[in-house]
């Protein structure tokens, strides 16, 4: 039973870290460069919804779609203002600007909302209780909210001609472009996707767990492992490798402290790049 619950526990973890390694490896297929503000993107996406859902106390599904717009927009600033100037240089120094960023929403946030920790509720959730498992009522927002963000980014990508175009840059940016795409619009759109997972991300990790401004920062490893394991690059390995991190992590609490949950994703992590480096999905790798 204690296994089973701990299952319950992994799959809503697994779910969020599958929604920011989505914008990982989106922004890895199209840009080419490991985007490390990824995670402080989903603090900034966390704390817009606290405005809105506690201090305002509107209801989540309002909050939610405007922290979630917020970020898609704070992403798009960023890539514009910074990013978009070094696109023709060497990857390492996008990767190296992206820290830099990470580090500035980090201390954005801690100048307006303080390095405290903080909830959005407070009191006791009651549990919803079935065959002696017990999941809350925010766990159960997180699942089906997630269930419903990966069919909206499943239905972007298979339907829709942007997001064809998108997976064709993903697969093969120099035939992309010269069969007459529009990158730059691709590249604002990948930023819009990216950026709106990641808040979502965010608000999910803030309701399931608690908000503080290295929130995102500690979920980035996991969300590398588990775009790595899907492979780097491929959408839909991003969340296969999201709910296996994610589950991992919380069964192996069974036997090692839950302090130890970060070394088990980088233990994976490290397990893929010495035996598979395109992940199982086959995708793009730079080793």
């Amino acid at each position: 039973m204690e296994v089973l619950q701990l299952l319950i526990y992994g799959v809503v973890l697994g779910g969020i870290i599958a929604l920011g390694a989505i914008g990982v490896s989106l922004t890895f297929g199209i840009l080419g460069f490991a985007n490390f503000s990824h995670g402080d993107l989903m603090s900034a996406g966390a704390y817009v919804a606290l405005i809105f859902f506690t201090t305002l106390a509107w209801p989540l599904w309002i909050a939610l779609p405007i922290a979630v717009m917020a970020t898609a927009a704070l992403a798009v600033v960023i890539d514009r203002s910074l990013y978009r100037w070094f696109r023709s240089r060497q990857p390492v120094i996008l990767l190296i600007s992206s820290f830099g960023v990470a580090l500035m929403l980090r201390a954005l946030v801690q100048i307006f909302w303080g390095p405290d920790t903080i909830t959005y509720q407070t009191g006791i959730q009651m549990p919803y209780r079935f065959a002696g498992l017990r999941i809350r009522p925010d766990q159960v927002t997180i699942l089906v909210c997630t269930v419903l963000l990966v069919l909206a980014v499943h239905l972007f990508l298979q339907k829709t001609k942007m997001g064809k175009a998108m997976r064709a840059m993903a697969d093969n940016p120099g035939l992309a472009r010269l069969s007459g795409i529009d990158t730059e619009r691709v590249v604002l759109w990948t930023w819009v996707l990216g950026g709106s997972l990641a808040g979502a991300a965010g608000v999910f990790l803030g309701l399931d767990t608690r908000l503080h401004p290295e929130m995102g920062w500690h979920l980035l490893l996991p969300i590398f492992a588990a775009a790595i394991l899907g492979g780097i690059g491929k959408p839909y390995g991003a969340i296969a490798g999201g709910l296996v991190i994610g589950i991992v992590q919380e069964t192996s609490t069974l036997f090692l402290a839950p302090a130890y949950k970060p070394a088990i994703a980088f233990a994976i992590l490290v397990v893929m790049l010495l035996v598979r480096p395109t992940g199982l999905f086959a995708g793009r790798s730079t080793v």
